[in-house]
């Protein structure tokens, strides 16, 4: 069974989490079922960028990256405090241990801004959130990527990227993909309705 880690600061964007539970789920329920999926918290209860609670599997101090495949990085809000959970030096350690062994690392939005602060974007190519003058790429570029802007998902080696929350689900099927295979993550998109 391959786990992937499902890393939520407080503050992240409950419709960008939820798509890998999802597409993992659906994929361990429908598809080759290979997959599982655990949520790992920076705290016991969780605030959600748009209110609500959510309870994780295991808190960050809990998670041995062995046990992992891959790691996935929704994104949040300043304004619900999303960076100064995210931007923890044990998360970013999370971060780096996962890229280290050259696990799969999944990111949504301004989750690759996360992955930036972690250092293991420096000379790589990568995207985040693309509106607003682009003020988030140019914090993702400040971190030492090379940011692709007009590129809606980017993908560099084990690492995934994308530039708001449109691309989610693809991000999670791209994720899926490099997990199973091209042929079993287009059955499972085929079976959620994405593609007939």
């Amino acid at each position: 069974m391959k786990k992937v880690c499902l890393l939520l600061p407080n503050g992240f964007e409950a419709v960008e989490a939820s798509v890998f539970s999802d597409v993992v789920g659906w994929n361990k329920d429908e598809g080759d079922g290979t997959t599982d999926i655990i949520t790992v918290g920076t705290r016991e209860k969780l605030r959600c960028t748009f209110a609500f609670t959510v309870l994780p599997d295991l808190l960050v101090s809990d998670v041995n990256v062995d046990d992992f495949d891959a790691l996935a990085l929704p994104g949040g809000f300043e304004t619900a405090g999303f960076y100064e959970d995210a931007y923890r030096e044990d998360v970013l350690d999370l971060i780096r241990a996962f890229n280290a062994q050259g696990k799969v690392i999944a990111s949504i939005c301004v989750g690759a801004l996360v992955l930036g602060k972690s250092g293991i974007l420096q000379g790589r190519n990568a995207t985040t959130y693309n509106l607003n003058d682009r003020v988030r790429q140019k914090q993702l570029a400040a971190f030492g990527a090379t940011v692709i802007p007009d590129q809606p998902i980017v993908v560099d080696q084990n690492i995934i990227t994308s530039y708001n929350p449109s691309t989610a689900f693809e991000v999670a099927f791209t994720l899926l993909e490099l997990l199973t295979s091209k042929e079993n993550a287009n059955h499972v998109r085929r079976l959620m309705g994405f593609i007939e």
